[in-house]
């Protein structure tokens, strides 16, 4: 028999009818008419030499040789549909376009580094970041105008969306080593209740999450700034007079510098992560698995 006889329509064939037992069903699946399935399954006989079917009770049931074949048509179906998905992937992974939306923690702190190393893996994809707040994320992924979203935030739950924990986002007290907290290894919630603080602005989750603390200790702040930028905040605090909560991805590099020192907070911590989010309802490409792989392979060094 010519090898070049045994295409995968007549495997698939033989996949089906090991499956289903009748000629109409699987007729059907393959979108073919029946005659046709009945003149693969004649072909196949006839270029084996071999009988591969039988009619048991109305019903088509394979023959030895034909669950030998049987065994080899699922392995070559599985591997073309592999190699089909190969090329197609190759293909986007060379020229796609993938549109990230983050939080302003992972934007500034984490992605910079994972879309440096990820654009010289693959040069040809243009990858776009929107930084935004963490409800603003979700709303864009809901109306598929971004392919995935990278946001520090507190659980949530969303029927559309589908999310996966990267690492812990906590919150560190932090102020300048000239500030009188400096001297005190575990400052109350009274201490620094009653310090200089700046707060973030009001869309931010540290802020809230401030709030909620404040709450949770009966506490009121005296006095405070107010900033939506971090880095403001950062410089402020720098100066010396002035404390805060801040995420501590956002001030490592200043606390290694010694511009900053930080202290965990007393009392009940809410718990913040970030999370990588995308919607449910959307196929899941190629390229953003790809980019989630080494998204999580960049960021294993951090959690340890």
């Amino acid at each position: 028999m010519g090898m070049m006889n045994l295409n995968l329509l007549k495997l698939r064939i033989v996949e089906l009818l090991e499956k289903h037992n009748k000629i109409t069903t699987v007729a059907e699946i393959l979108e073919l008419k029946q005659p046709t399935v009945t003149f693969h399954m004649k072909n196949m006989e006839r270029d084996f030499g071999v009988k591969l079917f039988d009619t048991r009770m109305g019903k088509i049931i394979l023959t030895d040789a034909g669950y030998a074949l049987h065994h080899y048509a699922v392995k070559i179906g599985a591997l073309a549909a592999e190699a089909q998905r190969a090329v197609t992937e190759f293909d986007a992974l060379r020229s796609g376009s993938l549109r990230i939306g983050a939080s302003y923690v992972p934007a500034t702190y984490l992605l910079p580094e994972v879309l440096h190393r990820f654009s010289k893996e693959y040069p040809g994809i243009h990858v776009s970041l929107s930084v935004k707040t963490a409800p603003v994320i979700r709303d864009m992924l809901e109306k598929h105008s971004i392919d995935l979203g990278i946001i520090s935030s507190e659980s949530f739950i969303s029927p559309e969306l589908q999310t996966e924990t990267i690492c812990e986002d906590d919150l560190v007290l932090i102020f300048s080593p000239d500030h009188i907290l400096a001297a005190d290894p575990e400052p109350t919630a009274e201490q620094i209740a009653s310090s200089s603080f700046v707060l973030h602005g009001t869309e931010s989750s540290t802020r809230r999450l401030t709030e909620k603390w404040l709450e949770s200790n009966r506490r009121r702040l005296p006095s405070y700034l107010e900033f939506d930028s971090l880095e403001a905040i950062k410089q402020a605090i720098i100066l010396g007079e002035h404390v805060s909560f801040v995420s501590r991805m956002a001030v490592e590099a200043e606390v290694k510098q010694g511009l900053l020192q930080m202290r965990s907070i007393p009392g009940k911590q809410f718990k913040r992560h970030i999370y990588m989010v995308t919607n449910k309802n959307r196929h899941r490409s190629a390229l953003l698995s790809k980019f989630t792989e080494h998204f999580i392979t960049c960021l294993k060094p951090v959690q340890q």
